[in-house]
């Protein structure tokens, strides 16, 4: 009984690894997600503080979105992150954009991402002001990471803002009540109360600023993009109508265990209300339905023109920006 049961399990697995690919993004889609949250995970560690990180921030000049992949507010001084996953070979052209070549694809160029960084920065400053805060100058620094190790560079001359992998390995833990040795304090020698308040509001504007969509999937990995809904039978997407951006903050799928260690048929889905008034809920808060392990979430990454399907078995969170 034992032997039918493992065999059953690892061909499940099997036929849904190599012929149900709606159900995946593949490695080289995730990995840039993947990178952005490594590098926000590694920055509160180093520093402490919060970190903001999938953030959609509206550019007035041009009326569009303005993506933001981490902001960094520790005490008195905030960074912009942007954060380039490169792997290969990176060459830095006349007018400062990048060319990287990772031998057996072709060439990518990206303009200059510092200068990226930098307008983002002042995109990021105009809406906070435009919430009501006056934001002190020179609040904002801006940083590229670079965490891939498989980044190589002949060239010596990037500029202080860039954090290559060599360098971002090497970066240490900074004691609490220290600023960061690469962002430079804009409150020294001000109030306590001005920082406190400003921080506070600050924190507030941020932690309510449009976002991208974020799944977490099994194996710590990431995708950021837009829910667009539930696709399943119909007893399963009844009670899923419930959740929708403007009524619920985030969803998280837990499994059912049968008694011999295999996942049952069907799935819990505890979700979140949306509270306007908090970022946070506490467990009493979170509201339960359980339907179908075949139900799938129907999802567009960012930057991409495909439209995936998820099984909601192989999703561990997901959260919806307002």
């Amino acid at each position: 009984m034992w032997v039918e049961i493992i065999c059953g399990y690892f061909f499940y697995r099997l036929f849904r690894r190599f012929f149900y690919c709606s159900d995946d993004v593949l490695d080289l889609e995730t990995s840039d997600f993947n990178a952005i949250f490594s590098v926000a995970n590694r920055l509160e560690q180093l520093y402490g503080g919060k970190v903001y990180a999938g953030l959609r921030i509206p550019d007035a000049d041009t009326g569009s979105l303005q993506n933001i992949d981490i902001v960094l507010v520790t005490k008195g001084e905030a960074a912009v992150i942007s954060v380039k996953n490169l792997a290969g070979f990176v060459s830095v052209n006349e007018d400062f954009s990048w060319t990287c070549d990772g031998g057996s694809t072709k060439a990518v160029c990206h303009p200059d991402p510092v200068s990226k960084a930098k307008e983002q920065a002042s995109v990021l400053e105009s809406y906070i002001e435009q919430r009501g805060v006056t934001v002190p100058e020179g609040y904002f620094s801006y940083k590229v990471v670079i965490p891939n190790p498989k980044f190589r560079t002949f060239y010596k001359k990037f500029p202080s803002e860039v954090i290559t992998y060599d360098h971002w390995v090497q970066l240490k833990p900074e004691p609490k009540s220290m600023f960061p040795g690469w962002i430079k304090s804009a409150f020294r020698g001000g109030k306590k109360e001005m920082q406190e308040s400003f921080h506070e509001h600050l924190n507030f504007i941020l932690s309510t600023a449009p976002t991208w969509d974020r799944m977490e999937l099994e194996d710590n990995k990431y995708v950021l993009g837009e829910f667009l809904e539930f696709k399943g039978k119909q007893e399963d997407i009844l009670p899923l109508r419930i959740i929708k951006r403007s009524k619920v903050s985030r969803l998280i799928i837990q499994k059912k265990i049968s008694m011999f260690g295999l996942a049952h048929s069907k799935l819990q889905v505890l979700y979140c209300p949306r509270d306007y008034r908090s970022a946070r809920a506490s467990a009493s808060e979170w509201e339960e339905v359980t339907v179908g392990s075949s139900t799938e979430v129907v999802f567009q990454p960012q930057n991409s023109t495909k439209v995936h399907k998820f099984k909601i078995s192989s999703i561990t969170s997901l959260s919806l920006s307002a």
